[in-house]
């Protein structure tokens, strides 16, 4: 497993810089529909370029913040109190962080302006309560009552209920029925791991452990929340509740009445077994100092079950798993927070297309010195490909030889052909023959991962056994990967960038499956961003690099979505609501990553001279900062619809001047077609 160099550990010192608000350059007032300047738009692509540049480590990467929302520093400070390995300086720091995006409904929102979320709630009240907070404190009162206003703790999820199980706030009971045996289960049965996501499978294995072994935290300074309930635990018959999406739902609850007494039947050897099954699934998969599927609550419940295992915390295990975690956490002086994971394979990928695409062209910006940025950035990338692992996709592709690139600085198990796909086309563009045995490895992984029905999921192939996401555990909905619109164009841009023949029926079906996937409205659904802007843009960018005529009835449906949804301003913007039944590509401003997306999407099939696309392009112009970036508070992706968001610190800069500079590039270059799939 690949460690992280001196370079790759000092995430939150380089990305707390991320965090300043730009400065706002002193312009001329213009009429929002003024276009941009070829002045303007020089300098705003210089300046950008140079932000960006800047960003870089010595090693050739770009890496920024990724936040989500109060749950995982909540989750934090709860872990220390359940090991009592309790850094008070560390908690205070935290505590400033969750008293600030407290929302002003008084609990906590998914992200920023969002409605009340009741677990998120009850874990950040339950973090503060355990940092030192008062219950009489002015905010703990508020989050009190609103929690109490939505029907109390118990009406929490069913990550939340563990976590106040291993706490002794309510009985197991409060959790459903997940029997560690199911790690015994092999392939082709229903319930096992291997039917899951390469997320839920690195989340459940540790959990069930825990499930099985049901420890109580040491919790140091005995604090609990009994106050957050309507109704006494002991007294709840009701714990799970749904939601019910189908009539699945109701089945499986049945099931689970049905299981929860004969799980005490399962004799003690079995458990020993099933148990053993569980470490060792895990032990292979521990990733050094990344951590078990190098995400946090994988890793947390790794650190909890080596505890409850009786594993010492100076065991080599133990320790590097409690390091990883460690390696979450962003310090930006008063405040702290923990990250969900770290993202320097996405960042360096995508930094590296904007800046490749502004030094392009007649008129590149640094053109010498921005081949240099870039090839010690694909060195770094080359050296992070996963040739040699076979990950657990390779259960349904056991054929397939590895070739992808992780989301993180090291997850060998669990590449991800969205990553892989954006990695070989920058790869491809910038055209070091040293390049070359990279794309071909990461294009015969690419094309062995294409689903069955034309598409692609992130992690694994057919993960599709919708019928999962309806038992009691998956409240959240979000236990598969299956093919996504977004992640399905950006495997067919990859491909059609490279233009090798034999690659043409991979293509074919895959551009079947978006046909299919168009919404109604002529958008298509962003399952990793946010959200239908997204999902257009990606899907935009796939069709003309595939060389689907611009006429084509689905791609004029689509760009007359996108001029639909632009604002008075010129701008576009999307709030993750439209991932609860908001409405599609709206919001009440304009950010920078959406515009960017926008014009983008509208510029690949071929409309640089589109009045729509020109306002787009005057808004980044107006709204970009004097130091070259751009201020975007709101989140914009999404770890899981409806339950979990994050915040992008980067998307904020590599969008808009990637956006910038095609503009420019198309303008000088007197071409109306984008050559490049991204």
């Amino acid at each position: 497993m690949m460690a992280k160099t001196p370079e790759t550990t000092t995430t939150a010192s380089r990305a707390r810089k991320t965090t300043a608000t730009p400065r706002r350059a002193t312009r001329p007032r213009v009429a929002p529909d003024a276009p941009l300047d070829p002045a303007d738009l020089d300098q705003a692509v210089t300046r950008a370029h140079a932000a960006l540049g800047k960003r870089q480590a010595d090693d050739g990467h770009w890496v920024f913040d990724l936040e989500a929302d109060a749950t995982i520093p909540a989750e934090y400070v709860l872990l220390e109190h359940y090991l009592d390995r309790i850094d008070p300086a560390l908690e205070q720091r935290i505590g400033i962080y969750l008293r600030r995006i407290q929302g002003a409904h008084g609990g906590w929102p998914l992200y920023q302006d969002g409605t009340f979320d009741l677990s998120a709630s009850v874990k950040a009240y339950f973090a503060l309560k355990a940092i030192g907070d008062s219950v009489h404190a002015p905010h703990m009162v508020r989050a009190r009552q609103a929690i109490l206003d939505h029907g109390g703790a118990e009406r929490t999820n069913v990550f939340t209920r563990i976590q106040l199980a291993l706490f002794g706030d309510v009985p197991w009971d409060a959790a459903p029925v997940m029997p560690v045996e199911i790690m015994l289960l092999p392939r082709r049965a229903l319930f096992s791991v291997w039917n899951m996501s390469y997320w839920s499978r690195t989340v459940i294995a540790p959990l069930l452990v825990l499930a099985a072994l049901r420890p109580t935290a040491v919790n140091p300074r005995r604090v609990h929340v009994h106050e957050l309930f309507v109704t006494p635990p002991g007294k709840v018959r009701d714990w799970i509740r749904g939601p019910y999406r189908s009539v699945w739902g109701h089945v499986f609850r049945y099931a689970d009445a049905v299981l929860r007494p004969a799980e005490r039947l399962i004799p003690e050897k079995t458990r020993r077994r099933a148990i053993k099954a569980a470490v060792d699934f895990i032990e292979p998969r521990l990733n050094g100092l990344d951590g078990l599927g190098a995400i946090y609550p994988a890793m947390a419940n790794t650190v909890m079950m080596f505890r409850a295992l009786g594993i010492s915390d100076d065991d080599p295990r133990a320790k590097a798993a409690w390091e990883a975690v460690q390696r979450l956490l962003v310090n930006q002086g008063k405040e702290t927070y923990c990250q969900p994971c770290v993202s320097p394979i996405w960042d360096t990928g995508l930094a590296g297309h904007a800046m490749i695409e502004a030094a392009s062209g007649p008129g590149g910006i640094a053109p010498e010195e921005t081949k240099r940025k870039l090839a010690t950035a694909a060195r770094w990338l080359r050296e992070r490909q996963i040739l040699n692992v076979r990950g657990d996709w390779s259960i349904n592709r056991p054929d397939v030889r590895p070739g992808g690139w992780a989301f993180q600085y090291a997850n060998d198990y669990y590449p991800d052909v969205d990553d892989t796909a954006v990695v070989g086309m920058l790869l491809h563009r910038d055209g070091d023959p040293a390049n070359a045995e990279a794309i071909a490895r990461a294009r015969e992984w690419i094309i062995g991962m294409q689903g069955s029905n034309g598409g692609w999921g992130a992690f694994d192939v057919d993960n599709s056994r919708d019928v999962l996401n309806h038992i009691p555990f998956a409240d959240h909905g979000a236990l598969l990967d299956p093919p996504t619109a977004d992640v399905t164009a950006r495997c067919i841009s990859f491909l059609a960038q490279l233009r090798q023949v034999e690659d043409h029926g991979a293509i074919e079906r895959g551009i079947a499956y978006l046909r299919r996937e168009q919404e109604k409205d002529g958008s298509w659904f962003g399952r990793w961003g946010t959200n239908y802007i997204y999902g257009t843009w990606s899907v935009l960018c796939a069709l003309n690099a595939a060389g689907m005529p611009h006429g084509d009835p689905m791609i004029i449906r689509a760009v007359d979505w996108l001029r639909r949804h632009q604002r008075a301003d010129g701008g576009w913007g999307e709030g993750c609501e439209s991932y609860e039944g908001g409405a599609h590509g709206d919001y009440k401003q304009s950010l920078p990553s959406q515009t960017a997306w926008a014009v983008l999407g509208m510029m690949a099939v071929g409309l640089r001279d589109d009045p729509a696309v020109a306002r787009g392009i005057a808004w980044l112009g107006r709204t970009q900062g004097r130091n070259g970036e751009w201020k975007e508070e709101p989140y914009n992706a999404v770890g899981f619809p409806r339950v979990f968001y994050l915040r992008y610190h980067g998307y904020r800069q590599f969008f808009p001047l990637l956006a910038l500079a095609r503009y420019r590039n198309m303008q000088l270059s007197n071409s109306g077609r984008v050559g490049y799939g991204f």
